[in-house]
């Protein structure tokens, strides 16, 4: 039997939880800020704080972004963010009202992650509202603090533009004008796209989708599994990161039919999600897994009649039975 480290639940927590408010992404930044203080028992007016400080970082924009997926209505932090900038409050008295209002539902439902059971492993709640952190988390961000805050602040950017499309009424894409911006402006996008691929390294345990070795944060790119030239189109469900050097070697070409296998697999982990795509995916791919599964594979068999003997296996050391992608937490909660 597999066991998860608190790191991989942690990812799991974040890129599964329900999020119709930013409110578990801003309390996972918080509990990390406060752990720097070396201190495990954080008490309702730091955690307050310091949750009020993670939204006055993301509100006091010139242009703030949406924190609530119903387009009518205002989460109790943009108010509270609201009244102080606005001087109707002073700052203490907005703590006060963070601490009354903001965790009645985002604290007792952090941990949740379908029939897993985590509840208390990244922090256990008091009677008086103050917070413990626990041993594993402290170890967790001790280890991965970068990775995780990289990750966090790519979900709430996300889930913000997820909000803002919803508030104008238009349907949510990944942004198709980015990736043909990065197609036909190389280096110029790759600063656009920098954002957005923390988080598609968590749909792939942040390993090259070909090789299945570590991605290094110098070394990125974003893939057509099916070529582009075949296919014509720059679709999220088609869309991986891999190497440099794997990226070149496959080219053009048409790959073996177990990487198509995985991108199934990586296609599931996001609908599994809560994530924004995830609407995106099914009206491509279709509204069971059967389906999905079908287009993937008569969309590959168009692709072969064109590409026909152009193909490309993989690197020599890939073995999918050793791909470490099988053997995470979230794939293998949506391949059950």
């Amino acid at each position: 039997m597999i066991e998860f480290s608190p790191k991989d639940y942690w990812k799991a927590i974040i890129l599964y939880g329900l999020n119709v408010s930013t409110y578990k992404i801003a309390l996972g930044k918080t509990l990390i800020s406060l752990s720097k203080n070396n201190k495990n028992t954080i008490s309702l007016e730091e955690l307050s704080g310091e949750f009020l400080n993670q939204y006055c970082i993301r509100l006091n924009q010139e242009t703030p972004m949406p924190q609530l997926s119903n387009p009518k209505r205002r989460t109790v932090m943009e108010k509270i963010v609201f009244q102080l900038n606005n001087n109707q409050i002073t700052k203490n008295e907005a703590i006060k009202k963070v601490g009354e209002n903001a965790f009645e539902d985002v604290i007792p439902r952090f941990h949740r992650l379908g029939k897993l059971d985590t509840d208390g492993l990244f922090f256990k709640s008091n009677p008086d509202k103050s917070l413990n952190l626990t041993d594993k988390f402290m170890t967790t961000v001790e280890n991965s603090e970068v990775e995780m805050i990289d990750e966090l602040g790519a979900r709430w950017d996300l889930l913000e533009g997820a909000n803002l499309a919803r508030t104008s009424n238009e349907s949510y894409v990944l942004g198709n004008e980015i990736l043909i911006t990065y197609l036909e402006n190389g280096e110029k996008e790759r600063k656009t796209l920098t954002g957005n691929i923390p988080f598609l390294q968590g749909y792939q345990c942040n390993i090259c989708f070909y090789c299945a070795e570590q991605l290094e944060p110098s070394d990125i790119h974003v893939d057509h599994v099916l070529p582009r030239a075949v296919v014509n189109h720059d679709r999220l469900w088609n869309l991986v990161l891999a190497h440099g050097h794997c990226n070149l070697s496959k080219s053009d070409k048409l790959v073996g039919i177990h990487f198509i296998e995985k991108l199934i697999k990586r296609n599931e982990n996001i609908i599994g999600s809560s994530h924004p795509w995830k609407k995106e995916l099914i009206y491509h791919l279709g509204e069971n897994p059967k389906k999905r599964k079908d287009f993937h594979k008569k969309e590959y068999d168009k692709v072969k009649t064109v590409l026909g003997n152009y193909y490309w296996g993989g690197v020599d050391s890939y073995n999918p039975e050793t791909d470490p992608f099988y053997r995470k937490l979230i794939t293998i909660m949506n391949t059950r």
